[in-house]
């Protein structure tokens, strides 16, 4: 099922199903699916204490420290910065905590988890409804080469990016580059982008979400610049906004752009593969796992959503089939980063020079043939 704006009413709840790790279809999932959800079952029960307990090590944090980044202006913009990257790393966890709600699996009850999921939207600039919808396409389509473009990072085969004008080469060298990724792109996708309205042809609930969160930005915003002055409220909010920012987008980008990842056409496709083999199981240092929410355990949560983010480590220690998945360290993470397209010929993401050395080799089997004739 390809969900688009316009998904007829109902599809998209049919969908919490697949979301739970428990996809339908004929290319025989459905089937594996069951012996995976009876087995991470247990595991997809959340905890109101755990959640309330999630809470008080994310927001709490978070909201504390800009009050102590505001304080410390009046000592040394240099502590005020430090205290920002605490304060990222907190902004990142609530953000993850936001994410869990938007899969229900934070708290017990659906009603909680959009009213939390809601409120948390303010917070990290995003409206729920709407971003719950999108990121909902990107588990339905995630690793599908016939249904790339929505919820995921932009990704070109080799022979496609040859194939493209070289305006449009250029347009995707620049955004696939890190500086223009991580340096430009947290504004773009914390700040600019969903601040757009949807078009008309998209649910009335999601347009209402992006609208009401609009307005609740612009009051969340206004007030502060009109206590304390535009030029302090960016210097308390900017560093950890746009730090907690770039660390999500290298944190999505790596859970799914590694060499050995998995891409396949739509008739090949399977959710399970795209689970356990298109995403990583990024093995971080517990300090970073901490403030990601255990988030690096993506395989986990592709398989099964409706896990909440304290019990995805759990779930892959007690679970075999996820002890062979691909595994990437920190250091494997940054140099995921390298990696621009996918090579069809060899099943593998590469980077500009392997891209070219493929396009090469693919042209000398071609041109080999009409030598020898």
């Amino acid at each position: 099922m390809v969900l688009t704006e316009t998904t007829a009413p109902g599809a998209l709840e049919e969908h919490a199903d697949l979301q739970g790790g428990e996809p339908a279809g004929g290319d025989g999932t459905a089937a594996r699916g069951a012996f995976w959800t009876e087995a991470l079952a247990p595991y997809a029960k959340p905890s109101l204490p755990r959640s309330i307990a999630g809470l008080f090590t994310s927001l709490l944090p978070y909201l504390g420290l800009l009050v102590a980044m505001y304080f410390s202006l009046s000592v040394s913009y240099l502590l005020t910065l430090a205290i920002g990257v605490l304060a990222a790393g907190f902004l990142l966890r609530t953000y993850i905590v936001f994410h869990d709600c938007a899969h229900g699996s934070y708290l017990p009850s659906k009603r909680a988890n959009i009213w939390l999921g809601s409120v948390l939207g303010v917070v990290v600039f995003a409206p729920f409804h709407n971003w719950r919808h999108n990121h909902a396409v990107h588990h339905a389509t995630a690793a599908d080469l016939d249904r790339r473009g929505q919820g995921d990072v932009p990704t070109l085969t080799v022979a496609e990016y040859h194939a493209k004008p070289w305006k449009a080469r250029l347009g995707y060298r620049l955004f696939r580059n890190p500086l223009v990724m991580f340096g430009l792109g947290p504004l773009f996708a914390m700040i600019i982008g969903p601040r757009i309205p949807p078009p008309r042809t998209a649910r009335a609930r999601i347009r209402r979400s992006v609208h009401l969160t609009n307005v609740a930005l612009a009051l969340m915003v206004g007030i502060p610049c009109w206590l304390l002055g535009w030029r302090d409220y960016l210097l308390i909010q900017g560093p950890p906004a746009l730090l907690a920012g770039a660390a999500g987008i290298w944190l999505f980008y790596v859970q799914h752009q590694f060499e050995d990842t998995f891409w396949e056409r739509s008739g090949d496709w399977t959710y399970a593969d795209a689970a356990l083999r298109g995403s990583s199981y990024l093995k971080l240092p517990k300090v970073l796992q901490f403030f990601s929410g255990n988030i690096g355990l993506h395989h986990v949560h592709h398989l099964s959503a409706r896990i909440p983010n304290y019990n995805l480590q759990a779930a892959h220690d007690s679970t075999p089939i996820f002890h062979s998945v691909p595994t990437l360290t920190l250091w494997d993470g940054m140099r995921a980063t390298r990696l621009k397209l996918w090579d069809e010929e060899t099943r593998r993401l590469v980077g500009w020079k392997e891209a070219a050395a493929s396009v090469r080799a693919a042209g000398a089997r071609v041109a080999e043939p009409t030598a020898q004739a």
